[in-house]
């Protein structure tokens, strides 16, 4: 590991009332030390006890003062890198936090890369690599269910429960490679009954963990909803008032969109992708048609499918391409939105024969009418379960694939258990599934792993 004293403004970019420069390493405090002076001038940074607070200014080689700071001292192993660590807090100044960073670099100290903190706190055990990702996941939680299932996974509760799988396949797996050395007098230390239990108990919870990541996905990245409908029916005008921001170019020019317009926004505490499509019409302009093409593609991809029509208008040509859409939405949720109703507020309404659950709302984007209705009914359609502070969800692509290669190598287990397979390849697929669990609790890691994960960090975390 890299034995340098790193330091890094911690803070988000820009100006603020308060800013906070961290520096982590064995010469945290001694390097803090020569630009750190307390007020009370009998005190040292060195004689100071670990979790406390000292006043004083921060100064330059000619003694000019640079600001008046708090500077918190945290000793090794406890404080959140396992080292020394020092946090500056000064005034939110750029040309503050600059200056301070600056004579810490000729002091001594060297920029931290991205996520450095948080890899020495993994490196030094403080916490696992899925606590160490939780991080990341916790700073970017954009709503109250992606805060709390960083929150539950930082708790550690999954790393309990991947450990203890861990550790039972652990043992069995020295009790099988030990019947390997008295395979010729046939010994058996290994109950083959009690592993195909545990194996079957491994699988089911690997199972639900994967099951989970779709849940997971929605929470974290948010649930895209694809905003369709044929030209000028109101959807970038839509999308303006559900962003609360002039996001799409809104005009009576048919055909105005031709590529698809993404954003997020927060309703009732889940995260919402909207994606604002080209509208669909038969043209014979090419790059129209491009972006046709792009809007039966977004169909493809998204979970709720809200398509507008324009209540000012005849439906004739909504009930022609229902059948389509309703062929396009299946395993989807398709929400149909009558906009206008300003212009006619007894809009006419497509015609529904088939089966499928279809939600209908009438609204008007123009003045904001039944916009928080409509919103309801994407909550409703949303279907994201209430998450517990017990429950743990996948969150994390790179969680999933090793779950689901565990799973295959326990599946392997379960089939070699039933067709009694020679020990050594019993025990093989038993070690490819700690193999693959150990990649997520960072048992087993490799430095191209953990460059990839914490490259992903904020600097100063």
């Amino acid at each position: 590991m890299n034995q340098s004293t790193i330091c890094a403004i911690s803070t988000a970019g820009g100006v603020g009332g308060v800013a906070v420069i961290r520096i982590s390493g064995k010469n945290a405090i001694a390097n803090a030390s020569k630009i750190f002076f307390p007020a009370d001038k009998n005190k040292s940074l060195f004689a100071v006890k670990s979790n406390t607070v000292v006043f004083g200014k921060i100064q330059n080689n000619k003694n000019e003062i640079i600001d008046e700071a708090l500077v918190s001292v945290f000793r090794a192993p406890h404080s959140y890198t396992g080292e020394d660590v020092i946090e500056i807090s000064c005034h939110g100044s750029a040309y503050i936090e600059q200056q301070i960073l600056k004579l810490l670099i000729e002091n001594g100290c060297v920029l931290a890369l991205a996520g450095e903190f948080t890899q020495r706190a993994f490196l030094n055990g403080k916490m696992d690599l899925s606590q160490a990702e939780a991080v990341a996941d916790l700073i970017n939680s954009a709503s109250q269910a992606a805060h709390r299932v960083a929150i539950n996974q930082m708790r550690g509760k999954f790393l309990n429960e991947l450990q203890s799988i861990r550790q039972k396949l652990i043992d069995f797996t020295s009790l099988v490679e030990l019947e390997l050395d008295f395979n010729e007098e046939d010994v058996e230390f290994a109950d083959r009954k009690e592993l195909g239990k545990l194996a079957q108990n491994i699988e089911e919870y690997i199972s639900k963990l994967c099951k989970s990541f779709e849940v997971g996905n929605v929470i974290k990245n948010g649930i895209s909803v694809a905003i369709v409908g044929e030209t000028n029916v109101g959807k970038s005008t839509l999308l303006n008032i559900l962003l609360n921001e002039e996001r799409a170019i809104v005009s009576e020019i048919h055909g105005t969109t031709r590529d698809a317009i993404e954003d997020t926004t927060n309703i009732g505490g889940i995260i919402f992708r909207f994606i604002d499509t080209a509208g669909i019409r038969d043209t014979n302009n090419k790059i129209e048609n491009i972006g046709i093409e792009r809007t039966y593609k977004k169909i493809e991809q998204a979970a709720i499918v809200l398509w507008i029509v324009d209540a000012s208008q005849p439906v004739k040509n909504a009930e022609n391409m229902l059948n389509k859409m309703i062929e396009r939405c299946k395993n989807k949720k398709l929400i149909i939105a009558y906009n206008k109703i300003d212009k006619n507020k007894s809009p006419e309404t497509v015609s529904i024969t088939s089966n499928a659950d279809i939600k209908q709302v009438s609204i008007s984007a123009k003045e904001k009418i039944n916009i928080e209705l409509l919103q309801n009914i994407l909550l409703e359609a949303s279907q994201i379960p209430e998450i517990g502070s017990n429950d743990v969800i996948i969150t994390n692509m790179r969680h999933l694939e090793a779950l689901q290669n565990a799973h295959s190598a326990i599946i392997r287990v379960q089939n070699g258990l039933k067709q009694n397979i020679s020990h050594d390849f019993l025990a093989q697929d038993i070690r490819d599934c700690i193999f693959h669990i150990g990649t997520i609790t960072g048992n087993i890691t490799t430095d191209e792993i953990l460059g990839n994960i914490f490259s992903k960090f904020c600097i100063g975390k």
